[in-house]
């Protein structure tokens, strides 16, 4: 499984990004796909999650609001909207895929079975 996110970059606190990540593979649609985020000197943290068919969603309090997933299975493609954005957002944000369609409350602790490389965001004041 290769994941490849793309869409950072650098914004004014109070705008707009939105991530996408795109998989490799024909099991894309059977599977729950998440972002995640690492700010420096922090642990990783749960953003958010899909699952297979996107009629489930999980949040991050801390994004709750202000961020949307959706998916596209259709293009392989998970897509993570990011509204209001602000510094503490700044992080490497990575997409993940996990081995089951629906979704599990607790991903800060288990987090996903696939990675891809992280897209940097930064937000400034």
């Amino acid at each position: 499984v290769q994941l490849q996110a793309s869409g950072g970059g650098l914004v004014q606190a109070g705008g707009s990004l939105r991530l996408s990540c795109t998989a490799s593979g024909r099991t894309f649609s059977s599977y729950a796909m998440g972002w995640f985020r690492q700010a420096p000197g922090k642990e990783r943290e749960f953003v958010a999650a899909i699952s297979w068919n996107g009629r489930a969603t999980n949040y991050a309090d801390s994004v709750k609001g202000r961020f949307t997933i959706a998916r596209d299975n259709a293009k392989n493609t998970v897509y993570l909207q990011m509204n209001s954005l602000n510094p503490e957002d700044t992080a490497v944000y990575y997409c993940a895929r996990d081995s089951v369609g629906g979704l599990y409350s607790d991903y800060d602790k288990r987090g996903m079975d696939y990675w891809g490389k992280g897209t940097l965001v930064t937000v400034s004041s």
